[in-house]
């Protein structure tokens, strides 16, 4: 009963406050008797409130902020920081540590322990935050026993397995499986991709051994070389937890798994590739906390913001996205609908696969196996009685046809295209098979990106350019008398750089650029046509990143063709 009252509670609160109504909060408990999920992440998980608002609510509301240790994978640096008799004499496990921000995520049986609480504070030092979550008591003893029974590093794993056998059977589920250091070492390489920020991770057999590497920031780095013997175990591991046919090694294969890892859920897409010394697996990190970025986090200059504000207020129109693979188009798509996203507008979308799952958008996964690609999925689709559709991307003649007869019947449509550069999107249509009198009025502004690595501000060093660098910075050079460069520090793992943030150059489309495309006027036309109406190029954006210290001058000429800037 007393549950009962605390759920009643939370939701007679959000009630009130008119974040929800009343029958959104009858759906809520309906669906947390047959389930054993709590009601806050109900909530949130149904799209009825955002997750700053529940957690607002959950501060002031005994025992709503839970989590399920079944699906908890160990931090080793967080079980390394609290000793074990503490934690099973006040009953809490530490399970996550970011230490960046400092923050100890730890799961009790008791929230108000403000006894143990304190004790772990004077423990810890004041430079590190306490986030405590509520687990259930059932739960709590069996994972102490598991997390601070075995050894869960990587190092200590690798010396473990060495010294014995490998059994197979135990790998594919089953049992306690955290006596299987096999099953730990896959955890733990999972568990150190996600808190070192890895966007992908790398299984690659040799001829000898197994090459492990993450992609950070863009760039791949080996993190770890294995013996080749390690090999066949890691990918049944890996097969068996994302659903993949285990007894197939010769064709390629796709999967996905959901782990709770540093205190919040995060997805991998798996794909295999069968290559001459084994299969190559490789894996997506669909982290959603840290992929899915509101437009106004994204460090965008106020011209930039503008030009969007310009192009979300179309209301019919085709809107491109264009880059290369890995230029974050996928989230940049992501953050335009979020300013879209509400219950007044019909949001549907086509993607290949769907990799963020959003409440209140209705995402649908192209498939051969359904037999639906991107133009019958449109075709589908506009019998939804859709606002806004996204259609992943734009490959074939079919599916752009379809994705232009959806912008001439009054919808706004979101796409992505693969080409250089936002003036480069014509050519490309055209050569896909889009008439230029089609384009013209019905593009409402191309979108071309790059993400560039950021500076890490605690080590960046100011230095006077060079002769040659103060020719590639042009008219600009004159701003700046300094600039920046990497040095490395323990901030960055010694990399020099912490994060990326994007250069855009916007193409927004008008009436006299509309009359160009469809005379098929020059890219030269184009772009002087564009130039005085304020559009700027990814080189003439990424200077500008530089001048400003946000990133360095080789970082934007890695990513951005600078050589058009060099004057002979």
């Amino acid at each position: 009963m007393s549950e009962q009252r605390k759920k009643l509670r939370l939701g007679e609160l959000l009630v009130q406050q008119g974040l929800i109504t009343k029958d959104q909060l009858a759906i809520v408990l309906a669906e947390q008797r047959n389930s054993n999920v709590p009601i806050g992440r109900l909530l949130v998980r149904l799209g009825f409130v955002t997750e700053t608002a529940i957690r607002d609510i959950m501060a002031r509301t005994v025992g709503q902020e839970s989590i399920d240790l079944s699906q908890v994978i160990a931090d080793p640096e967080a079980l390394s920081l609290v000793p074990e008799d503490f934690a099973r004499r006040n009953q809490l496990l530490p399970i996550a540590f970011d230490p960046v921000d400092q923050v100890l995520t730890i799961a009790t049986t008791d929230l108000f322990n403000v006894v143990a609480l304190d004790q772990l504070r004077a423990m810890l030092g004041p430079q590190v935050e306490l986030k405590a979550q509520l687990a259930a008591e059932a739960q709590l003893g069996d994972y102490i026993d598991q997390f601070y029974g075995h050894e869960l590093s990587v190092d200590g794993i690798l010396t473990e397995i060495e010294t014995g056998e490998i059994d197979y059977d135990s790998l594919q589920g089953g049992g306690d499986e955290y006596t299987q250091p096999m099953v730990r070492l896959v955890n733990a390489i999972l568990v150190d991709s996600v808190k070192r920020g890895a966007s992908d991770i790398h299984f690659e057999p040799e001829y000898a051994f197994l090459r492990i590497r993450y992609r950070i920031d863009g760039v791949l780095e080996t993190v770890r070389s294995l013996h080749k013997t390690y090999m066949p175990g890691i990918t049944v591991r890996l097969k068996v937890v994302s659903d993949m046919n285990i007894a197939e090694t010769r064709a390629p294969q796709d999967g996905r798994l959901s782990l709770t890892l540093n205190g919040r859920p995060v997805d991998f897409r798996v794909s295999t590739q069968p290559t001459i010394y084994g299969e190559n697996i490789v894996l997506r990190v669909l982290d959603r906390e840290k992929s899915i970025v509101n437009l106004d986090r994204m460090n965008l200059s106020k011209p930039t913001m503008a030009k969007l504000d310009v192009m979300l207020s179309r209301p019919e129109g085709i809107l491109v996205v264009t880059g290369p693979t890995g230029s974050g188009k996928t989230t940049t798509l992501y953050s335009l609908l979020a300013q879209v996203n509400d219950e007044t507008v019909n949001i549907m979308t086509l993607e290949d696969p769907v990799e963020y799952p959003l409440t209140l958008m209705r995402q649908t996964s192209v498939s051969e196996v359904a037999k639906m690609d991107f133009a019958n999925g449109i075709r589908s689709i506009m019998r939804q009685d859709p606002d806004i559709i996204l259609v992943g991307e734009v490959r074939d003649k079919e599916t752009a046809e379809m994705a232009f007869r959806a912008a001439m019947t009054g919808h706004q449509v979101f796409t992505t295209l693969h080409t250089n550069s936002a003036l480069g999107a014509f050519p490309r249509l055209l050569d896909i098979g889009i008439q230029p009198d089609i384009m013209a009025g019905n593009i409402i502004g191309i979108i071309a990106q790059r993400l560039v690595r950021v500076l890490c501000s605690h080590c960046k060093e100011a230095y006077a350019p060079s002769h040659d660098e103060r020719a590639l910075l042009g008219a600009a050079a004159d701003q700046a008398s300094f600039l920046y460069r990497p040095i490395g520090c323990k901030h960055c793992s010694n990399k020099g750089y912490r994060g990326r943030t994007p250069i855009m150059e916007l193409l927004v489309m008008d009436g006299d650029l509309d009359e160009l495309v469809a005379r098929r006027a020059t890219a030269k036309e184009l772009r002087a046509e564009a130039v005085t109406k304020g559009f700027r190029s990814l080189a003439e954006e990424g200077i500008t990143r530089v001048i400003e210290g946000v990133t360095s001058l080789a970082e934007v000429a890695r990513t951005v063709d600078l050589t058009g800037r060099i004057r002979n």
